[in-house]
């Protein structure tokens, strides 16, 4: 395999809404480019990309492919991301370690919802960005369309390079804005296009084109907009560098026209990545820390700086371990080199440099900055994590990824296996920075939390797959919090034992009162005196502490956002100990919670659904009926997006009860937005249920 130095690199994600073509698009460039020979495809489970069990038998991608392919003497790698809600994370970390995205349009269905959430992602990390309408080649799809939708949800600095020639099964082409030549294709999958002159008919819709795109292009820049006053345009070549430092600016985001399925237009693209999308040293240097004292360090991105990777990506390998995918920050791989995992301060060999081509390892004799490469079976290190040269620590930001909303208790489907499905989850834990194992505290469960349903049931059919394991899920377990309302004040809480020798003396008197939300448990000691031994205060926190971890009136919901001021206590100078001081805290907290209107606190979702306008009163119907409060609605083309905040337990069966309602066409996500204390009539039932449960459990 060649070796790209950095200027010779592009390093593009293409982003978008759930089944707008992105995995398909990259099997399409790699065919164009001839980095394969045969035109993969999703529905024959060819597609390069999308090679894991799971993703072939669901035709969706659930993760974060690589890709790379030759076009002009450019190296261009391509990270084919998930475009669902719950498999974003690997969509954000992909896009931390690309120059640039490309966001992808259903034809048909036009801007979604997941679009707008990945656009804030590639913002968040100034990516140059551009749009392509893909699946013209279907029924009721529109290019014209798509594009006002475009414009209207993300500006009018969002503008067409290109314009589509035909519509639906006749589109074959596009006319180039830039050149003004029209490319035709075959519809055979090759990829390569013809030019020629612009049709008669569309010469007219062409020129008004091309004067807006001159217009948009000579605003990003005062030489080039004196020229296009004074001679009222620009030259071929003048337009494409305007165009090129205003896409690395983020002043002009180019809409592109496509059909992945055939390849139709994917020449093109190929031609817009190499000659105008930047190259890792184009971009800004490198904002990083110093770890020693968390100053930010500037770092340009070339082979003359300190080694520096961010671990972006890790694939979980019943055989080969763990692979880490990373990006060259700055400095250079070689056969050999040694990193520091700035994390752990374990010092990392990298083996023989390596690429990913879908999930073949591809060896190459270096690797240069900027570029993305895997490392084999590192010992200590994680996703999120930098390795650099042990003579210049550096950390790239982390990724914050969004925390688990759902909980699923999992038990083993034969006796014994409890130890190889911990193991098991913990790999794919190492793959997936969204998915948890744990254990509920109170009652010994192993949960597994992810961000939604189909998330953890990919997970333990992933487990199956990789690792011969079966595990049963129990009902998603919806992670209730606890509190209290009322002030208390001198509340005692006395452990004392007598049973023969040495006995247990402990007393403690606290008030306890509501905290602001978000301060969890705070202990005050203001004890003057020697009431309490300074050396046994500690214990009655620890035993407040691990009391109300346990929850109160429900088991396994902790008391969260509470004070706790001791004040007073007795000791005696041969019973007193820790544990007694440890106990007597835990009973003055009970006694405490009897008195202080203890209150339930449920998870609140921010949702937002896309619909056909004909189905809202449904949706807003059974939205109501999930005790959900709507908090806005917003025109986007011919659908409406409606803003809501729901209560976690109403919309676990959220996803089949919207598919039925408006057979299959519309789209949701949601995301953890806080906590609100639960309605009466629910905190009883909630209350009666978890009574009925230890009941029987006893």
């Amino acid at each position: 395999m060649k070796v790209y130095e950095t200027a010779n690199i592009r390093n593009l994600a293409l982003i978008g809404h759930g089944d707008s073509g992105k995995t398909s698009l990259t099997a399409a460039l790699l065919h164009t480019s001839g980095a394969v020979t045969r035109l993969g495809k999703v529905d024959d489970g060819t597609a390069t990309t999308d090679y894991d069990e799971e993703e072939v038998e669901r035709k969706i991608s659930l993760q974060a492919g690589l890709a790379h392919m030759e076009w002009k003497s450019k190296k261009i790698n391509v990270v084919d991301t998930p475009g669902y809600a719950a498999f974003l994370a690997d969509a954000q970390s992909a896009l931390a370690a690309v120059d640039s995205a490309a966001m992808l349009i259903d034809g048909v269905a036009g801007v979604e919802v997941i679009t707008r959430r990945v656009f804030r992602f590639a913002e968040h990390y100034e990516l140059p960005l551009m749009f392509v309408v893909n699946k013209l080649d279907r029924e009721r799809s529109s290019y014209a369309r798509c594009v006002e939708a475009i414009q209207e949800r993300f500006g009018r600095t969002a503008v067409p390079v290109q314009l589509a020639i035909g519509e639906e099964d006749q589109f074959s082409g596009v006319v180039d804005l830039l050149t003004m030549k029209a490319h035709t294709y075959e519809r055979d999958g090759n990829g390569k296009y013809k030019a020629g002159d612009v049709p008669d008919d569309m010469k007219d819709a062409a020129e008004t084109a091309h004067a807006a795109l001159v217009e948009m292009v000579a605003e990003t820049d005062d030489a080039l907009m004196e020229k296009f006053f004074e001679e009222g345009n620009l030259a071929p070549e003048e337009l494409t560098q305007g165009l090129r430092k205003a896409v690395l600016g983020r002043q002009v985001f180019p809409i592109f026209a496509a059909s992945a399925l055939h390849a139709v237009g994917t020449q093109g693209l190929l031609d817009f990545a190499a000659d105008v999308l930047p190259a890792p040293n184009d971009r800004p240097p490198t904002k990083m820390q110093n770890p020693a004292d968390d100053s930010e360090i500037e770092r340009p991105v070339a082979d003359g700086e300190p080694t520096a990777l961010f671990v972006f990506k890790t694939l979980a390998d019943a055989f080969a371990g763990h692979l880490s995918v990373y990006r060259v920050c700055s400095g250079m791989v070689k056969n050999d080199t040694h990193v520091n995992n700035v994390r752990t301060g374990h010092s990392e060999r990298l083996g023989h440099p390596s690429l990913l081509q879908g999930q073949q390892l591809v060896q190459v004799d270096q690797i240069h900055a900027g570029d993305l490469g895997v490392a084999a079976k590192l010992k200590e290190t994680k996703t999120n994590d930098t390795l650099a040269d042990p003579s210049s620590q550096v950390a790239f930001p982390p990724v914050e990824f969004p925390e688990p909303v759902i909980s699923y208790a999992i038990e083993p489907s034969s006796k014994g296996d409890e130890e190889k499905i911990n193991s098991s989850l913990q790999r794919l834990c190492e793959e997936d920075p969204v998915l948890r194992v744990g254990r509920d505290a109170t009652t010994g469960e192993m949960l597994v939390s992810g961000s939604g349903q189909i998330h953890v049931e990919v997970a333990l059919s992933k487990m199956k797959r990789k690792f011969g394991v079966e595990a049963i899920l129990h009902p998603p377990k919806v992670p209730y919090l606890e509190t209290i309302k009322k002030k208390v004040e001198n509340v005692e809480g006395k452990h004392k034992k007598q049973s023969g020798g040495r006995g247990q003396f402990g007393v403690c008197v606290i008030h306890m009162e509501p905290g602001e939300r978000g301060t969890g448990f705070v202990f005050v000691d203001k004890i003057f005196g020697g009431s309490i031994p300074q050396n046994y205060r500690p214990a009655v926190e620890k035993g407040i502490r691990e009391t109300s971890e346990r929850g109160w009136q429900v088991p396994g919901c902790p008391v969260i956002d509470f004070q706790v001021t001791l004040i007073d206590g007795k000791y005696h100078n041969v019973d007193s100990s820790e544990m007694a001081f440890k106990i007597a805290g835990s009973l003055a907290f009970k006694a405490a919670m009897e008195q202080a209107a203890p209150t339930l606190l449920e998870p609140i979702m921010s949702v937002e659904i896309s619909s056909p306008e004909e189905y809202m009163g449904d949706i807003m119907a059974d939205l109501s009926s999930r005790r959900g409060k709507p908090q806005g609605m917003d025109a986007d083309g011919d659908h409406q997006v409606i803003r809501a905040q729901v209560p976690m337990a109403e919309m676990l069966n959220y996803a089949t009860t919207l598919k039925s309602i408006t057979s299959d066409r519309a789209t949701y996500h949601m995301e953890f937005d806080h906590y609100h204390e639960a309605p009466a009539q629910v905190r009883k039932e909630i209350v009666a249920e978890a009574q009925k449960a230890q009941a029987t459990e006893s």
